[in-house]
């Protein structure tokens, strides 16, 4: 194992101003139930772009250092700066999961059994070439599988089967998906699919459309059309959706969502009533795609809720066994169901090159991009 070990950090500063950098760290020496992983494949995930531009302008990013060690800054808007001040003065490590392999190992029995697995990893900081992790968070891949395949095995996965599990365990009988072709929401698909859950996947092109019903998708409907929300309470009526999930977050979409909803509940209503129908109808919120204000027009009754949708929180609330049985199917599918493709790949030093950030800061449909921190 080699001494050197880089890390990509974000850091705020008390004058506004964000810097991402690479830092050159000491090699990690595992504890008794830790291992130590060589990165070779870590995904860029909304989640890991919140950690790394934080509230950051970047129509104000410039590049400075060198090739192999870029450093970029952006301004923070003044406003934001108060709801960052635990974040200011502390180089952040990025980077939510990866995959590699074990190189070193702590003396556990458990430990010591990881040595030289492929395994994926999940918790902060996996933007490095050598990372250190308790086995807990620490999925075993099975044989054959490269740290490519398994980079992306815990948050899009986890999120796809939490959004089902929560689906079950509170009463609904199928989902309704916006940004329904990203990676994650074709797993959500997929999922949907082998488990014989209807789905109902929200998308904003015609080519997306295109995507998922050639992967089987039955309910597709196009928030760019003029027949959106007639399609979109077709589609309830048909399914009898009352969950919805999405990751746009600002404008009127979560209402729209309620609205159909209420629409294809009162179908079955017998008499008029001020309060609308009870029917409950749930839209969680687990991304911010759109940072504006979330609009509610209320036109859907008084049986509704919209709350954030958070993986570590819902995790907790699904309970050991249940998560123990998501992370084993996810390892045993993550090149089927749970697959993720890339259509780039850049080192820690090409993460932080304005062109490459200019691309993924977009977050576009179908544009995900891969970090090879061995590269």
């Amino acid at each position: 194992m080699k001494n050197t070990n880089i890390q990509l950090t974000s850091t705020i500063s008390e004058d506004n101003k964000l810097t991402l950098a690479l830092q050159d760290i000491d090699m990690p020496q595992p504890g008794n139930d830790e291992v130590v992983i060589r990165i070779e494949a870590a995904p860029l995930n909304p989640s890991d772009l919140g950690v790394l531009f934080s509230a950051a302008d970047l129509s104000t990013a410039a590049q400075s250092g060198t090739k192999q060690n870029p450093v970029v800054t952006a301004d923070v808007p003044a406003q934001f700066m108060p709801s960052l001040k635990t974040r200011i003065g502390k180089a952040t490590p990025v980077g939510n999961e990866g995959a590699g392999t074990v190189v070193a190992a702590g003396s556990s029995p458990a430990a010591q059994a990881l040595m030289g697995k492929m395994v994926a990893v999940i918790g902060g900081g996996s933007y490095r070439q050598y990372h250190c992790a308790n086995i807990q968070s620490c999925l075993v891949l099975k044989e054959g599988t490269t740290a490519k395949q398994g980079a992306s095995s815990f948050v899009n996965p986890l999120t796809a089967l939490a959004m089902v599990e929560t689906m079950r365990k509170e009463g609904h009988k199928a989902i309704i998906h916006a940004a329904a072709a990203s990676n994650l929401g074709q797993m959500l698909n997929r999922i949907c699919i082998a488990d014989g859950i209807d789905l109902i996947n929200i998308v904003r092109k015609p080519e997306q459309e295109t995507l998922l019903r050639d992967m089987g998708a039955k309910f597709v409907v196009n928030s760019s059309s003029e027949s959106f929300l007639a399609d979109l309470t077709a589609a309830i009526v048909e399914t009898g959706a009352t969950i919805a999930f999405d990751p746009i977050g600002g404008g009127q979409l979560t209402s729209d969502i309620l609205n159909c909803m209420e629409v294809a509940a009162a179908r079955d209503m017998k008499e008029h009533t001020i309060y609308g129908s009870d029917t409950f109808k749930q839209v969680y919120i687990y991304g911010a795609l759109n940072r504006g204000p979330i609009t509610l027009n209320r036109n859907f009754g008084f049986a509704w809720a919209v709350n954030g949708f958070l993986l570590f929180n819902i995790l907790g609330k699904l309970g050991a066994e249940t998560v123990a049985t998501m992370r084993k199917r996810i390892a045993d599918e993550i090149t089927t169901t749970f697959a993720s493709h890339y259509t780039h790949q850049v080192s820690l030093s090409e993460a932080l090159q304005l062109s490459s950030i200019a691309a993924y800061s977009k977050q576009a449909t179908g544009e995900k991009y891969l970090i090879t921190p061995q590269s």
